[in-house]
């Protein structure tokens, strides 16, 4: 069996706005879990309460992404701005 070998170059990976799409994704968890809540006897009843449970544990674990996040975006402007010769990048939609 040949060993794969790429034909090309990998692109670079897409920046785009994470900490915002992450906050979005955040608050659409914790929402899902509201709206759920008032229904936890049904869903108990059916066997799905952990339905509810995963929407909490998502909420949750979005508010650490979203940490997480800010914390690799003030890092890439920070290694950006003591780079020599080089341009800052212009302000993203996570600089509010």
């Amino acid at each position: 069996m040949a060993k794969w070998t790429p034909q090309h170059e990998a692109p670079e990976p897409l920046e785009g706005p994470i900490v915002a799409t992450i906050t979005g994704g955040t608050i659409l968890w914790f929402v899902l879990f509201l709206v759920q809540l008032p229904f936890y006897g049904w869903f108990d009843d059916r066997g799905h309460a952990w339905w509810v449970w995963t929407c909490l544990a998502g909420g949750v674990l979005g508010l650490y992404g979203i940490w997480f996040v800010r914390k690799r975006d003030a890092a890439i402007k920070q290694a950006a701005a003591q780079a020599p010769g080089t341009e800052p990048e212009p302000a993203s939609e996570s600089e509010s």
